[in-house]
């Protein structure tokens, strides 16, 4: 079963379908159309796991990528705001680097630091 979760996103508010038993999801008030009003605002709850995408993105840096792509899924979940999300066993980031033949900036050896990563 799923429940509908109301956020107030910019002028409007927007509708979240989240699983029933979701953490955070048990304190919320219900309208009269059985929607969960948050009472909270989608920036709100999103800045919660911006130190964590903050952190990934400092820490991958180092190795001076031309281009750096950080993924990661993020659950919202009522009062407790967001949450990263697991979308296998553990939960995880996904990180791809690239550099092109001809890129001359500082290139640290990445087996280097491969073990920092792991």
């Amino acid at each position: 079963m799923t429940e509908v979760l109301r956020y107030e996103v910019g002028s409007g508010t927007v509708l979240v379908e989240v699983d029933e038993n979701s953490y955070g999801v048990n304190h919320p008030s219900r309208n009269e159309q059985g929607i969960l009003d948050v009472d909270r605002r989608l920036e709100d709850a999103l800045a919660s796991v911006r130190p964590a995408a903050a952190a990934a993105l400092e820490a991958m840096k180092e190795l001076a990528p031309e281009h750096l792509e950080i993924e990661f899924g993020i659950k919202l979940a009522g009062d407790a705001g967001a949450l990263l999300a697991k979308s296998t066993p553990e939960g995880h980031f996904i990180i791809r680097m690239s550099w092109s033949p001809d890129h001359h900036a500082a290139e640290p050896d990445i087996r280097q630091h491969a073990g920092e990563f792991i």
